[in-house]
């Protein structure tokens, strides 16, 4: 068995150490050439999206970091139009207010020596139209804010699906609002509820 000189075993510790160096290096090149490549697929899978799915992905990146739209207008909207078709079938302060001031000025129009026909469209009649009148108006306003938002979603971020109580209670706002405007026109128009007539 032969001896190794010096010279050899030092030739041969350099070329081992070069060779490591080489695959460390192709490594170390491979290592920074793969993120470029995911970066290349993630770039060339954003432009193969068409508009509607590159948005929905980013509104659900947006939610997933909170910064998404939370629906908090949208509700509070349904809750108002709910609450407003109520107060048109229950009757509001507005209305009531209108109605007194209606009775007042018919008192104070009608003279005591007028017929009983005209003093009950004076002093009742008209107050009994203004209160359907105030009525309507807040029956109407119900249903409009319960259909915008009912329609909101159609306008907003596509992929976001709207929180189904707030669909709930939007619908319900409609219905209400729908409703009372039907009893307001029926009031308005004698059709219910009446004023009786001087000779009954």
């Amino acid at each position: 068995m032969g001896t190794k000189t010096v010279d050899e075993a030092a030739n041969e510790a350099t070329e081992v150490k070069s060779d490591a160096e080489t695959v460390d290096v192709t490594k170390t090149d491979e290592e920074v050439t793969a993120p470029e490549t995911e970066a290349t697929d993630e770039a060339e899978h954003e432009d193969d999206l068409t508009e509607e799915e590159y948005a929905a992905e980013l509104a659900k990146l947006r939610e997933e970091e909170g910064e998404g739209p939370t629906g908090v207008g949208q509700g509070a909207a349904a809750v108002v139009s709910a609450a407003l078709g109520f107060i048109s079938l229950s009757g509001g302060w507005i209305g009531t207010v209108a109605a007194a001031r209606e009775t007042l000025k018919g008192q104070l129009s009608t003279s005591s020596t007028a017929s009983v026909a005209t003093q009950i469209k004076e002093v009742y009649g008209d107050a009994w139209h203004t209160t359907a009148l105030w009525a309507g108006i807040f029956a109407l306003v119900a249903a409009l804010v319960g259909v915008a938002v009912l329609v909101r979603p159609a306008f907003g971020t596509p992929g976001k699906p709207q929180a189904v109580w707030i669909k709930s209670v939007a619908w319900a706002g409609v219905t209400l609002g729908v409703v009372g405007l039907l009893l307001a026109v029926l009031k308005y128009t004698d059709v219910l509820l009446s004023l009786p007539s001087a000779s009954s």
